[in-house]
């Protein structure tokens, strides 16, 4: 019987490369989008405070469960954090698409960037990494850097001044370290715009957390 996998969104710009992701990886599979484009814009305004959209989130996680999904994807880094509180509520699988990637940085390297253009995001991929780090009792040096300017570009629907502003901050940050995380989803499409040897320094959500899908949908 076909796999069903429900991904809860918090933008539209990630249904479609998710969904090509999940055909190329995991093949035969039936997708459900939920979206929800009103939790960053409460995110912004609230400094962040992601109980507040907690039970929302929830009630998305129980529809995908009712839906009869065999997994459910948290496709944003913003609010990954609510897997772990919303997970014992509900007997489906949820994947945080940032865990993977999470992971492999600690384990790949000492010192690692992380990039964001949202304040909210970059918060919670900070604390994954310290937590990924104490876990495996390993000292990590973390450079975190914000491109706010991207961000405020991408809202004026000014895509190539955001990929432009992204990549000469991503760019300089790589010189720095020996790994840069990228803490949004949709940030993977200006990186694979770089060299093959630049694209060596990145590591991004999409493709690392679809792969815990896939092992998860084989379970």
């Amino acid at each position: 019987m076909k796999k069903k996998l429900a991904i809860i969104h918090t933008t539209p710009v990630t249904i479609e490369p998710l969904k090509e992701l999940a055909a190329k990886m995991i093949g035969d599979c039936e997708i459900i989008n939920l979206v929800d484009d009103s939790i960053l814009p409460q995110l912004s305004k609230n400094g962040g405070k992601i109980q507040e959209i907690a039970q929302r989130w929830e009630s998305y996680a129980k529809i995908a469960e009712q839906q009869g999904a065999d997994c459910i994807l948290n496709a944003c880094s913003s609010i990954g954090e609510l897997v772990s509180f919303t997970q014992p509520k509900v007997s489906t699988p949820i994947v945080r698409i940032d865990d993977a990637m999470a992971e492999f940085a600690i384990h790949s390297a000492e010192k690692i960037g992380v990039a964001a253009t949202l304040e909210t995001t970059l918060k919670p991929t900070l604390e994954l990494l310290k937590q990924k780090a104490s876990e495996k009792g390993k000292a990590v040096v973390i450079e975190p850097i914000l491109v706010a300017s991207a961000y405020q570009k991408l809202m004026a629907n000014d895509k190539e001044g955001h990929d432009l502003d992204l990549a000469i901050a991503l760019r300089e940050l790589a010189k720095k370290v020996d790994i840069v995380v990228l803490a949004q989803a949709s940030m993977a499409r200006v990186v694979s715009n770089f060299t093959e040897e630049e694209q060596s320094l990145f590591v991004t959500s999409p493709e690392l957390g679809m792969d815990a899908v896939k092992r998860t949908l084989q379970k």
